[in-house]
Parts: structure tokens; sequence; C-alpha cells
């Protein structure tokens, strides 16, 4: 990267997310967004509800968000990088419209996006894309100056989110009792999706059993278990499991589950697991309900000794990551000559997602792409 931190032509960073709800009141309203469409009655959304009255009816992401917000802005301000960070949700307030639209009444006009899904997938991409698409026809509809929207590109092998990972397996790994922690299996958990969604997930030439999705999580796992090994002299086994499924049974999505995964391991005599989220950029429900509650829970019922690393949330090393991130594709749509960071086998993933790229069950429009309606 220069020596001078040179943004432009972006005026502007904004954090795009998933949302939560931030009090019991909230937690079928927040359910009826993320479900509209699919015609869920609101006694199956109360029943579903029911991981977040665990807690109070709160959801974590909005206030880890916050945290990187507030991580963002310091990185930026103390390497003098002139940018102001947003935030705009899918599904809760801030919802993106509305943050879109006052952005565009501070005047940006060249914004760039980072979604926090680090990997490749319909519903770590290509719906954000829609979402913007939504966003921007509704200003559009309302006679606002449209801003040029671009998307950073996917994250999971930048060092910057790789190296807090690595860390948090290690520090599992050293909470674990001296007896079982050399015969400790690690198991990778991202979230599961569709097989049919895995499959094409990705550039069209990339599309296979598992897709971009699988391939980039395994690439991921194999540079973290390999960190491991040479920082500690142990090769730990490992495998790439899944979690929080929630489609319909007849539908066949990506396994093995962990709670699976756990009796199996437990029956093959494995000592210990550590459950290592790699899929998920903070500790949100997913990681609270899925992992610290089920998981845990059937690891207790086995007694298998388990421990859940972290994941990489507002670290400083993520926080710089992203700031590499916003320096590199600025050079590059400035014209200059870019080596983008990028850890493993795969390489650095495409700055423009193609045509055809995770596609929907149904086509609409998506933003900050190669068949965005508003280049």
């Amino acid at each position: 990267m220069p020596d001078v931190l040179d943004a432009t032509p972006y005026d502007a960073l904004l954090l795009l997310s998933f949302g939560g709800p931030e009090g019991p009141d909230d937690v079928v309203p927040f359910l009826e967004n993320v479900t509209r469409g699919r015609g869920i009655p609101k006694e199956r959304l109360k029943e579903v509800g029911q991981h977040y009255f665990l807690f109070g009816g709160v959801s974590p992401i909005n206030d880890q968000n916050r945290a990187l917000l507030d991580a963002l802005r310091k990185d930026f301000a103390e390497h003098g990088l002139d940018l102001p960070v947003y935030w705009g949700n899918r599904n809760w307030a801030p919802y993106l419209t509305d943050t879109l639209r006052e952005m565009v009444r501070d005047g940006r006009r060249r914004v760039l996006v980072l979604a926090t899904s680090a990997y490749a997938s319909y519903s770590g991409c290509r719906q954000y894309r829609e979402n913007l698409a939504d966003a921007l026809a509704t200003l559009q509809a309302e006679g606002l100056e449209l801003p040029k929207i671009d998307k950073l590109r996917h994250y999971f092998n930048h060092p910057g989110f790789v190296e807090p990972m690595i860390d948090g397996v290690l520090r599992s790994l050293a909470d674990l009792p001296e007896e079982v922690r050399d015969g400790a299996h690690i198991a990778f958990t991202t979230h599961s999706i569709p097989t049919s969604a895995a499959d094409t997930s990705g550039p069209v030439e990339e599309h296979g059993d598992g897709g971009a999705y699988v391939r980039q999580h395994l690439d991921v796992a194999r540079l973290i278990a390999d960190a491991v090994r040479e920082r500690t002299g142990v090769d730990h086994p490992w495998q790439l499991v899944y979690q929080s499924r929630s489609g319909a049974p007849h539908i066949p999505w990506l396994e093995p589950d962990i709670c699976d995964h756990l009796e199996e391991r437990h029956a093959a005599g494995v000592p210990a697991v550590v459950m290592a989220p790699i899929g998920f950029v903070s500790d949100h429900m997913e990681v609270l309900y899925d992992l610290d509650t089920e998981a845990k829970a059937k690891a207790e019922e086995l007694g298998l000794p388990v421990r859940r690393s972290a994941t990489v949330g507002a670290d400083p090393r993520f926080a710089a990551a992203v700031r590499d991130l916003v320096l590199e594709r600025a050079a590059g749509e400035r014209g200059q000559a870019v080596t983008p960071c990028a850890l493993g086998a795969l390489g650095a993933s495409h700055d423009l997602c193609p045509v055809g790229c995770c596609p929907a069950r149904a086509p609409r429009p998506a933003a900050a792409g190669a068949d965005s309606p508003y280049a």
C-alpha cells in the first residue's frame, strides 16, 4: 500500500450486516423481516424466537457491530485514513435504506461496502448485493442522487482475518486439560446452507461439489491447522463441519452437523474437541446458541471435553485488514498496480462479482457486481 493513505475515489465505507433484535418485543418483528415472503405463521416465529428469548430477546450482533465500528474508526484515525464509516443492516435498525439515505444527504457519492460475511455464497454475498439494489431503487424513487457502490472482496484468507482465529484455536487448546490436549480434534464450523446453494457459490467456473463456499472454508481450515502444527509441534486431526441448519428436512443441506460430529468423534475415541467457528465474523446468536448452548450440552452429555475458540470480532488485526482492503481497492480503482494480500492456495478473491456468481433461486437485481443495474 502507498505511504499516503489515499482512499480516493471513495468517500465513505459502509458496514453492512444482518441485524438482530435488541429486546423481547423486537424478536418476532425481526424474524418477520428475516422470513418475509415465506408465509411462516407468527406462532412458528415465536417458537424459533426462543433462542433469542434465552438471551433476554437481545442478539449480540448489534453490539458486536458497534464494537467493530469503533475499531475501524480508531484504526483509520490512528493511521491518517480520512474515511467516514457508516453502518446499515439487512433486517433491523439501523436499516440499510435509511443509512444509504443518510449517506446521500451527507454528500457521499462513492461508497465501499464491507459485508460481515467473509465467504462466497448467496446469503453471504449476493443477497447483500440484492439488498443494496433494493435500497438504491427506493432512493431513486425518492428522487435522490444515487451513489456509486462497490463491495470489498471476500476476505476469508486475509492474514488479518486468519491470524486472530489461529490464536483463538491455540488458546482453546491450551485451556484443555493437559492429558487430552495433544489428542484433541479440531472441528472447524460454519453455517450450513443447502447443497444446491453451495454447489453454485462463487464464479461459474468454480462451481462443483460445494462450490467456492466449501473450497474457501477448507482453505482457511487448512491454514489454521497448519499454523497450529507449526506453533505447537502437534498435528491435530481436523474436519470442516456445519451448524445452524434452518431448512425443510427434505432439502439436502451441508453436513455433518456439529452435534452429530461430536457424537461420531466421541465414539471414535477422540479425547477432546476444539470447536472453531471460522465461518462467522463475530460471536452472534448462531455461535452463542448453536455452539455454546446446544453443542456444549451435547458434549457434556457425552462426557467429551470441548472448548470453543473465539471469532475475529473487533480484533485490531481485522480492523487493519479492512484498512488494507480499502486502500487496495481504491488504488486499483485509480489504475495503480496492486498486489492483493492473501494466504493459502486460492489467492485473492475477485473485486467485482461476475455475472452468474452465487445465483438466486429467482433472479433479482443486485448492485456492486458486473450485472449491476446501478453501474
